[in-house]
């Protein structure tokens, strides 16, 4: 409403302006609402999507790679099957829903870097002595 109304004729103006608005946006939700896969669509952009553990939002259930998508059935399965094993149907439907949640974490790099991490800590360090002479013999000594 730009311009403001003073008299009946711009009354009539504005509700014919309103009417005709009214018509087109009939005719856009129209279209929008046309086929299921629209209507599905639509109602898929009501929920947000979840973000991933770079904290982009991942568009796709494939986008993950293979690790993570191994991870999305195999987390699940093993924890129910072990540590859950003699628990309720609402308790293994809950560490389902938690486990799969979490396997958007699970990704090559996570799993290489813990890798890394593990691997580190059970290499054998090579002592170093603080004095490297201290050991050795001296080049001119008459010891047999």
């Amino acid at each position: 409403m730009d311009v403001p109304v003073r008299n009946i004729d711009d009354l009539r103006g504005e509700i014919l302006r309103l009417k005709g608005l009214e018509l087109e946006q009939s005719i856009a939700i129209g279209q929008r609402f046309k086929s299921p896969t629209a209507v599905f669509s639509t109602l898929l952009s009501l929920f947000p999507r979840s973000t991933n553990a770079s904290g982009t939002k991942s568009t796709t259930f494939f986008e993950q790679d293979i690790l993570g998508l191994i991870s999305r059935f195999v987390l699940p399965l093993i924890l129910n099957k072990t540590l859950f094993r003699n628990s309720n149907f609402i308790i293994k439907t809950l560490v389902g829903i938690v486990s799969q949640k979490a396997s958007h974490f699970i990704s090559e790099e996570s799993v290489l870097a813990l890798w890394e991490k593990v691997k580190t800590l059970f290499e054998v360090k090579e002592k170093k002595s603080k004095n490297p002479e201290k050991n050795t013999i001296p080049p001119l000594s008459e010891s047999f």
